[in-house]
């Protein structure tokens, strides 16, 4: 017997009969306000091409982590489920048996941010009315596969239908950017009015420890017209890259460092430090030290050109050597690591934190950061602000805990809003809605404490849904 899925228009909200009504009426508020996306992983080839999403499992199983490391963690192997490898090969599966295996441990997510966002859509994208599981999978497949060949469901009508205002995806510095240009183009001509834009993610051509660094340099050069052998032009070569990204939309830098290390070397320092990392003697504290002098250089060059920065520290990147190797990079194997904030991001601070006009979001995959360190640090310098709670973390109680620890510290208004941080297009309605009604919720309670009036509180739900973000990102 099949039974219901239900979303219940209170889920979320504090059971106090009190604070819930509070909450309601502050989600009233801002429930239908435009989504603004600055930091994500969306393929910009959805929006260029408008093409149809090939099928429920391509929709929903390939793209996103969070599924496939759950079922991968209890044994089903990544090619049972059509992942590609790193070549683009992928083991020959029938997508509706991916569905079908998909589906039948859908119990794994229980509890989990995945289910909450999953079941969203089925509901509100698909107007499904009964819960996924075996017995359910086909039916889940012919209504979304049925769906996912009408107009009304190509990305482009699906960005409109859920009131996206923008989203940034993240390119590599080497990327060429040809689906943003075609984006660009249907705007300039009236086709579409969706705006996506691009972030720069410098990580290949600043990591000496990421694959193919030689590679990527002699490719940065090529590009540029640089010397990148050279450390003059390699930074030149860097700042031609943001001008690029920029004149196609990007307001923003994103770094993935493995820590918040910064460093402030001299300029002959630095040259030496970039000959050897170059050369075939540099050591994993070489790498780590230049990682830390390229986060004070993309700061100043921020400085230049008004990029905002986001630093995403705290991973141990591709932890699975087997699957890197197999499949690379993002496969669901980042494991989150204690990061050092308060002594590690000191150089950068000394050199440029004062300078007005330099913005730079913090991140962490390290809770206990939050209210020792992070809140406190964007508490006082004018450059920091703090990045929303992102990965493992974007949960209702990962939520609630952020607002706990730096709330007191750092206010409302040293934080920047929310950022889905996703490769699951659906998921970004489903993700801001979670993030809409814990902070409603969290405001309620101020509220009913006598520590907010109701209408501040109404201010501040919408300043954290929408305007905090525009701000944040210069958009």
């Amino acid at each position: 017997m099949t039974k219901p899925l239900a979303l219940h228009p209170d889920r979320l909200f504090p059971t106090d009969p009190r604070v819930r009504d509070i909450a309601r009426i502050l989600y009233s508020q801002v429930a239908d306000l435009p989504i603004v996306s600055p930091h994500g992983h969306t393929d910009p080839a959805w929006f260029a091409t408008n093409s149809p999403f090939a099928n429920p499992a391509a929709l929903f199983v390939e793209p996103d982590h969070y599924v496939y490391r759950m079922l991968y963690s209890q044994g089903i192997g990544l090619d049972r489920l059509g992942i590609a490898d790193r070549e683009g090969r992928r083991a020959e599966v029938d997508p509706r048996d991916v569905w079908r295996l998909f589906a039948a441990n859908y119990h794994l997510f229980r509890g989990t941010p995945s289910r909450m966002w999953l079941d969203w859509v089925f509901a509100n994208v698909f107007a499904l009315d009964v819960r996924l599981e075996a017995t359910t999978a086909d039916q889940y497949y012919d209504v979304i596969d049925a769906a996912l060949g009408t107009d009304a469901f190509r990305p482009r009508a699906l960005f409109d239908r859920y009131r996206i205002e923008l989203i940034a995806t993240t390119e590599s510095p080497l990327d060429a950017l040809d689906h943003h240009r075609v984006v660009a183009e249907a705007n300039r001509s009236g086709e579409w009015a969706g705006r996506v834009i691009t972030a720069f993610r410098p990580d290949p051509v600043v990591d000496p420890e990421f694959e193919g660094f030689a590679d990527n340099l002699a490719r940065l050069g090529e590009m540029t017209g640089e010397d990148t052998a050279n450390w003059p032009g390699y930074l030149a070569a860097l700042r031609a890259r943001r001008a690029f990204f920029a004149s196609h939309g990007a307001t923003s830098t994103d770094h993935g460092h493995p820590s918040a290390a910064t460093a402030n070397l001299a300029p002959a320092a630095a040259a030496a430090l970039f000959a050897r990392v170059i050369g075939d003697s540099a050591t994993p504290d070489d790498a780590e030290l230049f990682r830390a002098q390229m986060l004070t250089e993309m700061a100043r060059m921020s400085l230049d050109d008004g990029l905002v920065m986001q630093i995403h520290p705290g991973s141990f990147r591709n932890h699975n050597a087997q699957v890197f190797a197999r499949y690379g990079r993002d496969k669901g194997a980042d494991i989150p690591m204690p990061t050092d904030y308060v002594r590690g991001l000191k150089p950068l601070l000394d050199a440029v934190g004062n300078e007005p006009g330099l913005s730079i979001i913090l991140f962490t995959l390290d809770e206990t950061s939050y209210a020792r360190e992070l809140a406190p640090l964007a508490g006082h310098y004018p450059c920091l602000k703090l990045g929303p709670s992102w990965w493992f973390h974007d949960s209702p109680e990962g939520m609630r805990r952020f607002r706990q620890m730096t709330t007191e510290t750092a206010g409302f208004y040293n934080t920047v809003g929310f950022n889905d941080d996703t490769r699951a297009f659906l998921s970004i309605p489903a993700r801001h809605d979670v993030a809409r009604r814990m902070d409603c919720g969290f405001l309620a309670e101020l509220v009913a404490d006598h520590r907010l009036s109701e209408d501040e509180a109404a201010e501040v739900a919408r300043d954290l849904t929408y305007n905090l973000v525009k701000q944040a990102y210069r958009l």
